[in-house]
């Protein structure tokens, strides 16, 4: 009994903490900053956090109600994180509630249009969504590239067979793969 109580963590929550380990090490990946014109700054950085949150949730709605609770554990982590992130940027006891309310808005608005437009396999309306919100710091970044990036990995996510399991690696592809071409030198 006390085990239960002090002892090992349940298999949803280890679940649910392996796979937001791995949204954030793919939103860390310098392919990202480095080839896809993401900037490499705070903003960025959550906007990579948000978007692959919303990738690995949208695929965990759509395989039940045990994957949809392991969801709702990862969005939970997720706001934790995000917490935790601006108190350490030093954002105080009295500011993080707004800072919170303005994360939620901002999660949920990205959600419900990348997730409509990943629905519809939109890639312009995906790439003006993700130039408008991410790439907003780096001026005349063409978006196109992240957005394919987006695609891929939706459709990645949703061909496995149970990403709700903490020893199977989420399937993101590598973003460097979508780097737009340089054109040669005349």
């Amino acid at each position: 009994m006390l085990s239960r109580l002090f002892g090992r963590p349940h298999a949803q929550a280890d679940t649910a903490a392996a796979l937001y380990g791995a949204i954030v090490a793919q939103a860390r990946r310098p392919g990202f900053y480095a080839h896809l014109g993401v900037p490499d700054t705070v903003s960025g950085r959550f906007e990579m956090v948000l978007l692959h949150t919303v990738l690995v949730l949208r695929r965990l709605q759509e395989g039940g109600p045990a994957e949809a609770a392991i969801g709702q554990t990862v969005f939970d982590l997720f706001c934790t994180d995000m917490d935790r992130s601006l108190r350490e940027l030093g954002i105080g006891d009295i500011g993080v509630p707004k800072r919170m309310r303005q994360v939620g808005e901002a999660f949920y608005g990205r959600a419900q249009v990348y997730n409509d437009c990943i629905a519809r396999a939109d890639e312009a309306a995906l790439a003006e969504a993700l130039r408008r919100n991410v790439l907003k710091d780096a001026k005349g970044e063409p978006a196109q590239p992240l957005a394919r990036y987006a695609l891929a990995a939706a459709a990645a996510l949703g061909a496995m067979a149970a990403p709700a399991s903490a020893g199977v690696p989420l399937p993101f592809p590598d973003p460097a793969l979508f780097a737009a071409p340089v054109a040669a030198p005349p």
